[in-house]
């Protein structure tokens, strides 16, 4: 995982001391253990990745898996092992509804669902086991363009937490043994100018050392949690006042020091992930936020693109106090400005940024692609990919390509850096809401119906460290 956390005895008092990984590091690690992969870059360098597949010849199809329900949660890896958490409805049509459109409306499904967790082997698709997660009638309704089970767990190599929003916070083994459960309450999402739009939670768990951290922004009493990952036990709390949001937090660390970096409408901002005492904060920005914060050497990129507003900023790691421009600031470093740059019309809305090499990729839901100068913000190029009828799901990237989903299962492949090339447009043939995960090379898909890996794995399996002290 990223982060090392060692416990030092040092004159009574319990210290914990951070070894992160190099921000920039090239990441080539087979495991994906949580959304967006290891750091939450989207990147997995080291091992050859398709360019070119077709799902009806079997070109480049290494397997697929049917999966029953629905679920917009994305693979995770760890081993020879890959995790998928899907919702069964006791409707014959869950009524998803993909495309460009503003409806703000719910679905009406009150039949009882049932979740599951499944394990699946890497190498082959073969489902290794499935465990029930819940059974009952969802707390709160979901949008048309939603599943509820859209939060992706997360993994340290011997335990997966799955977060159900408001149906609880699990942690099993390896082998689907069930550890610990937590009751996050009644987390209702939705729109908060129109409050009876329930759209369901999105928000996925993060690992920090040994502890999950969950951010649970809704329509009334909003908050930062962690647990001990050991026995599921709350270790702090931190009340947040901000409107839903769909944004997972990120981890950004530094020797001596380490960051929980939230997205917000009110409140975006960095907080101690050891005790949630807040550091830094900045308001504004899209009023339904999704995207997940992303971390470049000593920058955090954070966008948000709905209602009046739409920024892409970057902010400096080490800010203090309240940075929004016009209110009193203090920085780590008082000569400057704790906002390293932004764009007040750039921002996008559902997929997350990502950053690959020294440029950033920013993708809007109808397929206009622009790549930045990470550094200083300065645009490259603005380029639409044709065809797709949206792009909800994040890019990922590796093999100096990048990929990108759009919701109608056509996956457009990118060459990486300042020039704009589509190197390839393939299908997997279905619904593709749930951004994909990389391992070792092998692509892999989760879509409506199955789970897909695309490519040639390039490495022995390792086995998944099963036992639980």
């Amino acid at each position: 995982m990223t982060t090392r956390i060692t416990a030092l005895i040092a004159g009574g008092l319990l210290t914990l001391a951070f070894s992160p990984l190099p921000a920039d590091e090239p990441i080539s690690a087979p495991d994906w253990p949580q959304f967006r992969g290891v750091r939450a870059c989207g990147v997995s360098d080291g091992y050859p990745l398709p360019v070119r597949w077709d799902v009806d010849t079997g070109q480049e199809i290494a397997w697929q898996t049917r999966i029953p329900g629905m679920g917009h949660a994305c693979p995770i890896i760890t081993g020879n092992r890959v995790f998928i958490v899907t919702a069964v409805s006791g409707r014959s049509d869950a009524g998803l509804k993909i495309g460009l459109y503003g409806d703000i409306a719910s679905v009406n499904d009150s039949t009882k669902h049932t979740w599951h967790l499944f394990c699946l082997e890497r190498d082959s698709g073969k489902v290794l086991w499935k465990h029930l997660l819940h059974k009952g009638v969802p707390r709160t309704k979901r949008h048309t363009k939603a599943t509820h089970a859209n939060a992706t767990p997360v993994t340290d190599g011997r335990r997966i937490v799955v977060s159900l929003g408001s149906e609880g916070l699990y942690c099993f083994d390896l082998e689907g043994q069930p550890l610990w459960k937590q009751d996050l309450g009644l987390l209702d999402s939705g729109y908060f100018r129109y409050p009876a739009a329930q759209w369901g939670f999105a928000s996925s768990p993060i690992l920090f050392g040994d502890r999950v951290i969950v951010q649970c922004d809704i329509q009334k009493g909003s908050y930062l949690a962690a647990f001990s990952l050991a026995d599921g036990h709350q270790l702090w709390r931190t009340a947040r006042n901000d409107v839903p949001t769909w944004s997972t937090p990120t981890i950004f660390e530094r020797p001596g020091h380490a960051e929980l970096i939230v997205s917000g409408f009110r409140h975006s901002g960095g907080y101690d992930p050891l005790t949630g005492k807040e550091l830094w904060k900045l308001t504004g920005g899209g009023d339904i936020p999704v995207c997940t914060p992303v971390i470049s050497r000593d920058l955090v990129i954070l966008s948000s693109a709905h209602g009046a507003s739409r920024p892409l900023r970057a902010i400096r790691f080490g800010s203090q106090g309240d940075i929004t421009p016009g209110k009193s600031t203090t920085t780590a470093q008082p000569s400057s400005n704790p906002i390293a740059w932004s764009l007040p019309r750039d921002g996008i809305y559902m997929q997350t940024p990502i950053v690959y090499g020294d440029h950033l990729y920013a993708c809007r839901n109808n397929g206009v692609l622009s790549c930045y100068e990470t550094r200083t913000g300065r645009r490259v190029y603005r380029q639409r990919l044709d065809g797709g009828v949206a792009f909800t799901a994040s890019a990922v990237a590796g093999d100096g390509k990048l990929y990108f989903t759009s919701e109608d299962g056509k996956i457009h492949v990118v060459q990486a850096g300042p020039t704009f090339r589509v190197l390839a447009t393939n299908s997997v043939n279905e619904i593709c809401m749930a951004t994909p995960a990389i391992s070792g090379g092998l692509l892999i898909i989760r879509g409506r119906d199955h789970v897909h890996a695309i490519g040639t794995p390039c490495f022995p399996a390792r086995p998944a460290t099963a036992a639980v002290p």
